[in-house]
């Protein structure tokens, strides 16, 4: 079922504006936590009305070719400054030695169950049995397109005795240590931690949490943003709405010398719009932050919402021609693609032999 993930997830499109008389962070709530910013509020009633007005549409799903990376120079590399796009919002960053993921999905549809749910129409841009040593995996929240069991299964076989350091927004460790995934240590927005020769601060984004109908918003979601002692400055957005705080982030740790920012999943914008950034904000948000260079991610790989899944890297070169902003500053990636940081990046037709999927 296509979308299966939103029929477990939508009750969760709330977001309360009453602050608790306690205390505390106003993001935190009295069973869980909310976003600074007020936003519409969207319950199974308007999920179901979202269902009926797609009664007769056909979305175009497409399969991507996937570019040719070296798996054997991604196996081994710990000196170069590599990105490498695996599909949806997971990269493969390796950067001063390190090698980072972020919010990994290897498997075949993103969905508790492996025999329903949105499934992938293209495959990994990496194989899983060719990732190197992971040192470090970011989590931006807890839905199944971006913390996904069966790849941190997979790792923690992958990585019995050197297992990666998880980070994770507050509330999500208790699901990893029910896995028997102990290397896990979970933030609010703006706690920071040094790992090695980075400091990985957790930064607010505007989404919302919950793997069932039962757990609302009771973990929290997050951006990240990593200082690496050499002066290089990294933002990884995770899954966001459009608000004020991604001005805040730019203000405390902008210009960012690259950042990832979501372009996809966000149609029907009165249902979306919400918790997905369209194209446009996406430019929005790569202002904000001050983003240097920004690479489009959460799109291409599962169908999630309505938009054609073409669409995204089309309206996104429109939002950059209306403001100004050229290709090189925020680009798409080929399913697949490696870019070596420390050259000149060759911009590639994320489009070219895609085919439809019927």
């Amino acid at each position: 079922m296509r979308y299966l993930l939103f029929l477990l997830l939508s009750a969760g499109l709330s977001c309360s504006s009453t602050k608790d008389s306690v205390e505390k962070p106003y993001h935190h709530t009295e069973n869980g936590f909310q976003n600074n910013h007020t936003i519409d509020k969207h319950g199974f009633g308007d999920f179901l009305r979202w269902q009926w007005d797609t009664i007769g549409k056909n979305q175009t799903r497409v399969e991507y070719q996937l570019d040719g990376n070296d798996p054997d120079f991604i196996l081994n590399n710990r000196t170069e400054p590599t990105v490498t796009w695996v599909g949806h919002a997971t990269f493969l960053i390796q950067f001063d030695g390190l090698n980072i993921l972020t919010d990994p999905i290897f498997s075949e549809r993103c969905s508790p169950f492996q025999w329903a749910g949105p499934k992938r129409t293209t495959p990994p841009g990496i194989d899983f049995e060719n990732l190197p040593e992971i040192d470090i995996v970011l989590i931006s929240h807890d839905h199944f397109d971006h913390l996904d069991e069966g790849t941190v299964v997979r790792m923690r076989e992958k990585q019995p005795d050197n297992p990666p350091a998880y980070y994770v927004p507050l509330g999500i460790k208790a699901w990893f240590n029910d896995l028997e995934v102990e290397n896990v240590t979970e933030y609010d927005w703006w706690d920071n931690e040094k790992h090695d020769n980075v400091l990985i601060h957790c930064v607010p984004a505007q989404h919302f949490s919950g793997r069932s109908l039962f757990n609302r918003n009771g973990t929290l979601w997050s951006g990240w943003v990593l200082q690496f002692e050499s002066g290089y400055t990294m933002y990884f957005a995770g899954d966001t709405g459009y608000s004020p705080d991604f001005k805040n982030i730019g203000d405390r740790f902008g210009p960012m010398d690259l950042s990832f920012i979501p372009i996809g999943a966000y149609k029907p914008r009165w249902f979306m719009g919400p918790v997905h950034v369209d194209p446009a904000q996406a430019v929005k948000i790569h202002e904000d932050v001050q983003s240097k260079k920004t690479i489009a991610m959460h799109w291409g790989v599962f169908g999630l919402a309505d938009e054609d899944m073409d669409e995204p890297p089309k309206l996104l070169k429109e939002a950059r021609d209306s403001v100004g902003i050229e290709e090189n500053e925020f680009f798409v990636m080929r399913h697949g693609q490696m870019i070596n940081l420390n050259e000149e990046i060759e911009i590639k037709d994320p489009l070219a032999d895609s085919v439809r999927v019927e």
